[in-house]
């Protein structure tokens, strides 16, 4: 077993994974990059066709002329969600050719892929280096992965491929949209996803790039989201995607009172601390509770016409609504999650395509996290340090990604408007299962029974000291959670490390242990 030390945050975690050298957390800023960014081969155009048509004839043939082989990693995007039918096949073509301990790097995960688990169990698949949703969480954390998992943010992935700490032998990339020379787009077709971006440091990184489409369309495809002169060869299928799963059309307000309630709340403590304002930039969820708190924004900026400079994306209908009624300028998008969303993105023109590396990579000169004044974001725990969790729940089980959540905390404004308990369990705790992001980033905590501010924040609990919203500690709010549930029993765990999760400079802030059955 790799030796543990503990980090900046006081969490046990590896120096050395699947063989790798790792560097523990160190600190909000500690850690600076070194050395040059990595760069994939040249390749010269006198090895592809004159007359541009990289269209193979499946894509077995293609993984096997990019010379697919053991050990390699392969990785995709997640734009297609649940409705995926490209990745799956992938490591079934390479179980089929007999290839074994291939890494799998998604941008993210969900059920549909549960099928990849008999490639965990025969070999095919050594680990996964990517977010863990539902069975493949579940799967992991019982300790039955060869490999150990490593999870990171959205911005994080691209930190690691541009870093070199990830190196990417072939990008499988499912496409809506593409010529015969590669170049793609997700905007038209019958599995249109509105964007690709987070697939762009996959096509920029990757020694060989696989378009698959079921949608091939005439040379010139326009706008070139994927630009072919990255691609190697070009895919057509049947279908590569189920599109009633891969825009989430059931994306709705919540009807729940108490979820209203904490909407409610919400956007009256942005209002009366004045974090909301004429010309903010702000970005906001697709669950239930943060689409109320978007449509309760909407609404006080039209009354006081006002106008959101900047709305960041995954974008909803209800940002569409927003963008079209004029009380929002620009949506900078990356993943779209309704129909909505997707239609906009081709209508719209200050609806933008804005890749994932400008939003949220950590080594870069800048990026949008910190220029937004208002995040809502969501979370499975907090504890009384403000410390929270976004990828285990209380039971200790990995059931989901990180997503760009650890890469919003930078914002100027991070507020996380939590129920106090799920299924009679508190979500306030002493200590989060899987410490994910820092304290230090984060600012407010609205429940349905109160509010509390982060002590760091003695702006914000100036300008509310004589509040009539219900302004409390955090440990009041931890305190009437376990009066009303109990206080929950600690989980037994087991010494092995199955998954480290990476802070977003690439060091490692917390591990999770093997769950003890």
């Amino acid at each position: 077993m790799a030796k543990l030390v503990k980090n900046a945050v006081g969490r046990m975690v590896p120096t050395e994974v699947n063989g790798q050298k790792v560097v523990p957390f160190k600190g909000l800023g500690k850690h600076r990059p070194t050395g040059h960014k990595y760069a994939p081969p040249i390749f010269t155009s006198i090895d592809y066709p004159e007359d541009g048509n990289k269209v193979v004839g499946s894509l077995k043939e293609a993984l096997k002329k990019c010379g697919l082989k053991d050990g390699m990693t392969i990785s995709t995007h997640h734009h297609l969600r649940d409705g995926d039918l490209v990745s799956n096949g992938i490591f079934d073509i390479a179980h089929e050719l007999g290839v074994k301990d291939l890494v799998w790097l998604p941008s993210a995960s969900f059920p549909c892929h549960q099928p990849v688990i008999k490639h965990l169990e025969n070999g095919t698949i050594n680990r996964i280096e990517g977010s863990m949703n539902g069975p493949l969480g579940r799967f992991v954390t019982e300790g039955k992965m060869k490999g150990t998992a490593v999870l990171r943010s959205h911005g994080g992935r691209v930190q690691a491929i541009q870093d070199g700490e990830v190196k990417i032998d072939i990008a499988v990339l499912a496409a809506p949209s593409s010529d015969f020379f590669g170049n793609a787009n997700a905007l038209y077709g019958p599995s249109a996803c509105g964007v690709l971006g987070y697939a762009s440091a996959d096509f920029l990184y990757a020694d060989r790039v696989i378009i698959v489409t079921d949608n091939l369309v005439d040379f010139p495809n326009m706008p070139m989201e994927i630009q072919g002169i990255y691609v190697d060869y070009v895919v057509v299928v049947d279908k590569i995607g189920i599109p009633e799963k891969i825009v989430s059309g059931t994306t709705q307000i919540t009807n729940s009172p108490d979820r209203l309630y904490i909407a409610e709340l919400t956007t009256k403590f942005l209002l009366e601390s004045g974090i909301l304002k004429d010309g903010c930039y702000m970005q906001a969820g697709a669950g239930g509770t943060s689409l109320a708190i978007g449509n309760y924004v909407h609404q006080i900026l039209k009354e006081k016409g006002w106008k959101s400079k900047v709305g960041f994306g995954g974008s909803t209908k209800y940002m569409v609504q927003m963008l079209e009624e004029g009380t929002m300028e620009h949506i900078l998008d990356a993943q779209a999650f309704d129909l909505e969303a997707v239609e906009s993105i081709a209508k719209n023109k200050n609806h933008h395509q804005y890749p994932v590396f400008n939003a949220y990579n950590y080594h870069t000169k800048g990026n949008l996290t910190t220029m937004m004044d208002i995040m809502i974001l969501g979370a499975t725990e907090v504890d009384v340090n403000f410390n929270a969790n976004v990828v285990s729940h209380s039971d200790g089980y990995l059931l989901h990604g990180i997503g760009g959540w650890q890469n919003c905390l930078h914002a100027k404004n991070v507020i996380l408007p939590i129920p106090l308990f799920r299924d009679r369990i508190p979500v306030i705790r002493d200590e989060v299962t899987t410490l994910v992001g820092p304290g230090e980033l984060i600012d407010i905590i609205v429940t349905e029974r109160g509010i509390a501010i982060n002590p760091l924040r003695k702006d914000l609990i100036k300008k509310m000291k004589n509040s009539k919203l219900p302004i409390k500690t955090i440990k009041q709010l931890k305190d009437e959670a376990e009066r009303i549930c109990g206080k929950p029993k600690a989980i037994e765990f087991e010494e092995k490390v199955v998954a480290i999760i990476k802070w977003v400079d690439g060091t490692v802030i917390d591990s999770v242990r093997k769950i003890k059955q």
